[in-house]
């Protein structure tokens, strides 16, 4: 039997929340998705997530959370990454940090599947061995869990490659977020690891990675910090969509996924939370 894996990249703010409550259900009822994991890290105010905001992703059919580099940007989402089984932060963290690095849920006709993240160490903030600490967690794992699925959040592409080579046929998918630059590496590696160097963003494509241009264009430009804002302007929801075979857990097809949503006139709401000072 063969199930097919969603994997979102990076929800960033109103847009990309929006974008994902447009275009999730739908596209789950045409290709009969079974299971679906998404980047959360940026999706409130473009920077760390808040539990209202945890809520509505989850209503929107999408299984697991993935964090990352701005994981406890809001700490309001402290008692949920303590708790929650469907939320989980990179597992190379110090051991002292809260919140977990994998977790098992299943899928809507019951088969388990693990997901598991990592942050790279190439220009990102420090942190332990993501290659050792990918082996350490795969040991932890269930041995009937066959099903394996990896958010890679790293920013160097040639890292995030090498940790493709380094899980191929350890896992079932390798998917690669941070950079909110779709890439066009999408394929299956020769020991059945579906992987893709990053997945690209869901959010405003009509932006500098999700964020005004004029904002970010004034801070390249005079060396001055400015806040940079949520955009707005063409919304899309980007993932790859993986088949996988449920007894061996080998990945036997995947594609990009690439859906325009509607223009949403703001880029913020009362669920974003509280801006915090110097929050970028």
């Amino acid at each position: 039997m063969a199930i097919k894996i969603l994997c979102i990249g990076d929800i960033v703010g109103k847009p990309g929340r929006q974008a994902l409550a447009e275009l999730l259900p739908p596209l789950i009822a045409k290709e009969n998705i079974d299971f679906v994991v998404a980047n959360a890290e940026n999706s409130a105010a473009g920077s760390g997530l808040t539990p209202p905001i945890f809520d509505k992703i989850l209503a929107t059919g999408v299984d697991v959370c993935t964090m990352g580099d701005h994981t406890y940007r809001k700490r309001e989402i402290l008692p949920l990454l303590e708790t929650s089984d469907r939320l989980i932060r990179p597992g190379n963290y110090p051991p002292q940090s809260i919140g977990r690095g994998w977790t098992i849920r299943p899928t809507r006709s019951g088969i388990r599947i693990a997901v598991m993240q990592v942050m790279g160490r190439v220009y990102m903030n420090p942190a332990d061995d993501p290659f050792t600490r990918m082996d350490r967690m795969l040991e932890e794992l269930p041995r009937d869990v066959k099903i394996r699925v990896v958010d890679f959040h790293a920013d160097a592409s040639s890292e995030k490659i090498a940790m493709g080579w380094h899980l191929d046929g350890r896992v079932s998918i390798n998917f690669g977020t941070h950079t909110h630059t779709p890439t066009a590496d999408a394929r299956i590696l020769p020991a059945g690891t579906a992987f893709v160097s990053d997945v690209g963003m869901t959010g405003p494509y009509d932006s500098i990675l999700g964020r005004r241009k004029d904002r970010v264009l004034k801070h390249l430009i005079t060396g001055m910090p400015f806040h940079f804002d949520v955009a707005t302007g063409d919304p899309r929801l980007c993932g790859l969509l993986t088949t996988v075979d449920e007894q061996t857990g080998k990945a036997i097809g995947t594609i990009r996924c690439e859906l325009h949503g509607s223009t949403v006139p703001s880029a913020y709401d009362a669920d974003d939370g509280r801006m915090h000072a110097g929050e970028n």
